[in-house]
């Protein structure tokens, strides 16, 4: 296997590895790197490269369970396939590309091949199905492969209470080659010369950028100079976002039309439901606080501050 040790596992504290992690790119930042992360952005990524002090935003609960599940994955893998694999133990550095790191979940014994180890909810099945896998995963997969110099990565999933499948990732040069271009223009540019990138648009991408400027100052009005191209296009799709909706809505009520009183329809191989359901309660708020301030003041729950974004 390629790649030389950057620093063993075997004794870190969880911390500790979340800082070494800090001096280069992991597997799982690449598919946030190249904008295929539904839940991570580029942005992310920068923030945490570029801010190694802060530890606390790169962990979460559904990742403690991945962590807490994996030796759980990597047994049911062996059991199904009658692969043998071990731990690594390891950061590894790649030789040529010293700020591509991988820490790979397992090596299987007697392959040039690594098992990475995953979980999800059920809600998470339909991107496991009919023999897929999440793109960042696979990205995620050919980064591991460029750095040890793998042949193939088993990709096991446990998808909890429902299924357990294992999809393999095969070496690709091409994939490897553009992959190691995205993060050297990633890590030279962005992190090195401290430089956030450009939004994809996504969620994640939302979220990032909610969380760096989560307050504003009234007192600060600005000037934006050359953006008026971008105004104008941002009209125009919001022109074509409403016309496309209302084409949409128009469909929709035509066969709300042919439906009428049935709940269920078909066609072809689709099938429609318009459900009832009961209507919601609700409290009458300016009621309650006219009549009963101190039961509202009591039971009054606020929210966190957010931002509105308005164009006029």
């Amino acid at each position: 296997m390629k790649g030389k040790i950057l620093t063993s596992t075997a004794d870190l504290s969880h911390d500790e590895w979340l800082r070494y992690r800090k001096n280069g790119i992991g597997g799982s930042d690449a598919g946030a790197i190249c904008g295929l992360d539904l839940y991570r952005s580029a942005i992310d990524v920068w923030h945490d490269k570029t801010h190694p002090d802060d530890i606390n935003h790169v962990d979460s609960e559904a990742m403690r369970v991945g962590r807490d599940l994996e030796e759980y994955v990597a047994k049911r893998f062996t059991e199904l396939t009658g692969k043998k694999v071990q731990r690594k133990n390891a950061i590894i550095q790649s030789e040529e590309y010293p700020f591509m790191l991988a820490n790979v979940d397992r090596v299987v014994v007697g392959e040039n091949a690594l098992l990475e180890c995953k979980t999800t909810s059920a809600y998470g099945a339909s991107n496991w199905a009919d023999g897929k896998c999440p793109k960042s995963y696979e990205i995620q997969c050919n980064h591991y492969m460029a750095v040890t110099g793998a042949d193939k990565v088993y990709l096991a999933c446990l998808i909890m209470g429902v299924d357990f499948v294992v999809r393999i990732i095969n070496r690709d040069e091409e994939t490897i080659k553009l992959l190691q271009e995205i993060e050297s223009d990633f890590w030279e540019h962005n992190v090195k010369e401290n430089v956030m990138p450009a939004p994809q648009g996504s969620e994640s991408d939302k979220n990032a950028i909610e969380a760096l400027y989560p307050e504003s100052n009234s007192k600060l009005a600005i000037t934006l100079n050359g953006k008026e191209k971008d105004l104008i296009r941002y009209d125009e799709l919001k022109g074509l976002i409403a016309e496309l909706q209302k084409e949409q809505d128009e469909i929709k009520q035509n066969i709300q039309l042919e439906m009428q009183d049935a709940e269920t329809a078909y066609i072809g191989e689709r099938k429609i439901t318009w459900k009832c359901y009961k209507g919601k309660s609700s409290i009458d708020k300016k009621r309650l606080m006219s009549e009963m301030p101190d039961v509202y003041e009591k039971y009054e729950k606020i929210g966190k501050p957010y931002r509105t974004f308005l164009i006029k």
